[in-house]
């Protein structure tokens, strides 16, 4: 099964930019889209079917133009599930999974934290989502979570670690509740397989950032421990240019 994550900056403005011939051209079995900005009735959602994915599940956020996830599944799913029952989280559209029959595939958008009142949102986001998928791993032990965390984990993960010691995104208490996290259970899908520097997922738009490599790996497809001999290959695509993110693969054994 190859699996996809990508924060899409706006699903309509991706499509703008070829995102359907590069899904096409990519061909994942599943992909899960974070940002997209938009609600069904917004989206041209038969076009994703003539493409070939047939299944697709989208979760906004209640306000209109953003955040909002999305899954688009070439397999049918046993079970799609929106949201995570807490309010706070599902009020913004930041958690879908499907259910297939030997995993489960969740699209995650976790907070950015872009002020101090925002910063506290999401560090209380982190702490209950880590204790809501905790309770949700001893129902479904197969679970990747698939989606833009808003934290580069260690200090090659971003271009410039000393400079950037104190914006959010590289809090040395956001760096540990990730770690935290990964080691309940999980494996870093990218890491397992290349241990380099200089490998990112997101750059700015300002100061030429991304034809310079100056970026942060903050998108993530994490997979149970319990899945970690079925993984194949794990890649980053910076080649697809729909956003200010570039997409993350995964390939497991199904």
């Amino acid at each position: 099964m190859k699996i996809i994550s990508y924060n899409v900056n706006g699903i309509r403005a991706a499509l703008t930019k070829g995102f359907l011939d590069w899904l096409v051209s990519a061909d994942p079995d599943v992909i899960c889209l974070q940002e997209i900005k938009a609600t069904p009735d917004q989206i041209p959602v038969a076009t994703f079917e003539m493409a070939g994915y047939p299944y697709h599940y989208w979760y906004p956020a209640q306000k209109k133009g953003y955040s909002g996830v999305a899954i688009l599944s070439k397999i049918k799913p046993q079970r799609v599930v929106f949201g995570t029952g807490i309010e706070h989280m599902d009020f913004e559209g930041r958690n879908l999974r499907v259910d297939f029959d030997d995993l489960s595939v969740m699209s995650l958008y976790l907070p950015s934290g872009t002020n101090i009142d925002r910063l506290d949102h999401k560090f209380m986001y982190m702490d209950d989502f880590h204790a809501y998928v905790a309770q949700l791993r001893t129902e479904i032990p197969h679970l990747v979570i698939c989606g833009d965390y808003n934290i580069c984990h260690q200090a090659i993960d971003i271009h410039d670690p000393i400079r950037n010691a104190t914006v959010s995104g590289f809090l040395p208490a956001e760096r540990a509740w990730l770690d935290t996290f990964i080691n309940s259970g999980f494996v870093d899908s990218f890491r397992h397989f290349n241990k380099d520097p200089h490998h990112y997922s997101w750059w700015s738009y300002r100061a030429n950032a991304r034809n310079n490599n100056k970026g942060w790996r903050i998108d993530y497809i994490l997979v149970a421990r319990e899945l970690e001999h079925r993984l194949r290959r794990a890649v980053i695509l910076p080649e697809a240019r729909h956003s200010d993110h570039c997409p993350v693969m995964a390939e497991i054994d199904a």
